[in-house]
């Protein structure tokens, strides 16, 4: 299923980190033959690289915090202007300001109609889960140690999966509080325009990606 009509679909994932917005992203993104843009693995790439953005990005990250609206802003601004049909994003947005920043670009782009998947899992499911994720550098796939080749190896393209970082627990769980001061607040602001879709995302992969695919307009 491609995306080329007039009203390409454009999807927001929302959800505490390890809710699996990467995994799911990705599959929506294939199924309906969307660019996909994960903002998490976007900055981790600009650290590796000490790029400006990078730099800039670096001590907030390490501290388990959220970039400024603004920068954020930006950042998405220049990917979404290099985009002409549908999208996923994956981390994005991650405040009631980058919400609102979002609605007011689609405005200015000729519409504003996206849908908005919220990922709810719990923090006691969500610590489990960040014991054995793991990143991949070369290709940014993210999943579990289980899904690894039989050397350890990326399963997509081969390369040298490992943990990430910013799953150590005290990170964690700073990432996590600003996801309820600072996300959860987005949550609303879509549940009240009645544009957003909730899943249960302690459910077995393919089960979460047939809800999110039957709730998208």
């Amino acid at each position: 299923m491609s995306d080329s009509g007039t009203n390409p679909i454009r999807v927001v994932l929302l959800g505490p980190p390890a809710s699996g917005k990467g995994t799911q992203g990705r599959r929506v993104a294939e199924v309906f033959g969307l660019a996909y843009l994960s903002t998490g693995a976007l900055l981790r790439e600009h650290v590796e690289n000490r790029t400006p953005l990078g730099r800039k990005a670096k001590p907030i990250l390490d501290r388990g915090e959220y970039l400024p609206d603004g920068l954020m802003c930006d950042v998405i601004a220049e990917w979404l202007e290099r985009r002409s049909g549908g999208w996923v994003l994956d981390g994005f947005p991650r405040s009631l300001a980058q919400a609102e920043f979002l609605h007011r670009w689609l405005d200015g782009d000729g519409g504003s109609r996206h849908d908005a998947v919220f990922l709810d899992v719990p923090i006691s499911e969500l610590l489990n889960r960040i014991k054995s994720r793991v990143e991949c550098p070369d290709c940014r796939w993210s999943g579990q140690r289980s899904q690894l080749d039989h050397d350890g190896r990326c399963p997509e393209c081969g390369g040298p999966a490992s943990g990430r970082d910013d799953d150590e627990e005290e990170n964690f769980r700073s990432r996590y509080r600003q996801f309820e001061e600072f996300t959860l607040p987005a949550v609303d602001y879509y549940r009240n325009l009645g544009g957003l879709v909730a899943v249960d995302a302690t459910r077995a992969k393919d089960v979460v990606t047939r809800e999110i695919i039957a709730g998208i307009r």
